[in-house]
Formats: C-alpha cells, structure tokens, sequence
C-alpha cells in the first residue's frame, strides 16, 4: 500500500496514526473555547440560493463544541419560498411560526406552527421545496439533519443540486 503524499513523489511516508493525533489536537484546539450556548440573536440571517438561513450548527464552523448536526433556520417571507433542493432527503424540520406546505418529490403536504415534517432518506435523493402560504406573515423551521459532510461528501451518493432558487435571494 503506498502511503506517500503524493502518488510517485520522494515523500516520506504518511504516518496516519500520527495524523490521528494531529486531527485530535486540531480538534481539540478548535473547541477548547466553544461554548455549549449559541446565541440565536447574534447569527446573522444569509441570503443564499434556498432563501434565508441562520445556521446554528454546519460542518464549515470550527469553534463549537459538537459537528455531529446540520441545524439551521429557513425564514420564508409572507407568500414567498425556499429554494427547490435536490438532496438525500433524511432531514427534519419543525415549523416555530407560520403556516404552509411543502412538497417532497410532487406531494404536496399542509404545515401549521409547531408540525414537525420528516424528509424522507431515499438512495436516489429527494426534492423538496418549502411554501409560505400566509400573504403577512413570516414562516420559520427549525431544520436539522446528520452531518454526513466528512463521511458521505455533500453529495452523499445521491446529487446536492439547486433546483429552483428562492425568490427571497439576492445574489
């Protein structure tokens, strides 16, 4: 098994064990100051191709003590909807305020404040969209998913593709 850094190179061997520990320590460094508190008014609200987001927990943030989670929230402005997303389905999402639907591949299914919606997990992926249906008032979900980044990729065998985008995105 060749276990130099680069394929055909004069390198000196990888120590993957030693990787371990660099990973460890990496780790531990990132997280040594993480607070088990997030403070929900201090994360900013991002503009992206699904909508607006406050993410909680993503692969992408170092300085928390967990990356076990995906968990963010989807802010739907009144009458308005989340970006088309084609992915491998396995989220949950809990509805805080608002009310309307989402359709999960072509099935359309209602929502009202406090329903939770189970996205399916499905080898070939899902495609989900959200719909605000109140014309005044906003809708939140609180979504959450495992963090399979590391593992699976984005993709995790089954596509991460934007669809649609939100109307709500200003690029």
């Amino acid at each position: 098994m060749d276990n130099t850094k680069a394929r055909g190179s004069q390198s000196r061997p990888v120590n993957y064990f030693s990787e371990l520990i660099r990973l460890r320590d990496e780790y531990r460094e990132d997280t040594k100051d993480a607070s088990p508190v997030i403070n929900g008014e201090a994360i900013p609200l991002e503009n992206n191709a699904m909508g607006l987001i406050r993410w909680y927990l993503h692969p992408s943030m170092k300085k928390i003590p967990i990356r076990t989670q995906l968990v963010w929230v989807q802010e739907i402005s009144p009458g308005s909807r989340s970006g088309k997303l084609k992915s491998q389905g396995g989220q949950i999402s809990i509805v805080l305020e608002g009310r309307g639907y989402t359709i999960i591949d072509g099935v359309r299914t209602d929502w009202k404040q406090f329903d939770a919606l189970f996205h399916p997990l499905l080898p070939e992926g899902t495609v989900i969209q959200h719909f605000n249906s109140d014309p005044k008032e906003w809708a939140k979900l609180l979504c959450s998913e495992p963090n399979f980044v590391d593992s699976m990729g984005v993709d995790k065998g089954s596509g991460f593709e934007i669809l649609e985008d939100s109307p709500d995105y200003k690029p």
